[in-house]
């Protein structure tokens, strides 16, 4: 299995591939990618590789998630509290 790295421009770039891939694997074996990686994580699917990559593109979807979130609230609080200070 070769690995390949990709650089994105921006976070939002990369979510966008992550959510383009969930959703192709979500296609392909007709589940969510939420039941899937909770069945995964439960062991209950075999560990090929279509099914690790799908995980750690699910975790990897959450990672990012969370830290582009984290950015927009540090941005609107900053813009609401110098709002409040004019």
């Amino acid at each position: 299995m070769e690995v390949q790295t990709v650089i994105y421009r921006s976070p939002i770039d990369a979510l966008s591939a992550i959510v383009r891939a969930l959703s192709s694997y979500e296609q392909q074996y007709q589940m969510s990618s939420e039941d899937f990686y909770a069945q995964y994580q439960a062991g209950k699917l075999q560990d090929s590789a279509d099914f690790v990559e799908w995980a750690g593109d699910y975790q990897h979807y959450f990672e990012l998630k969370a830290e582009l979130e984290k950015q927009l609230s540090c941005f609107f609080d900053s813009r609401l509290s110098k709002k409040q200070k004019d």
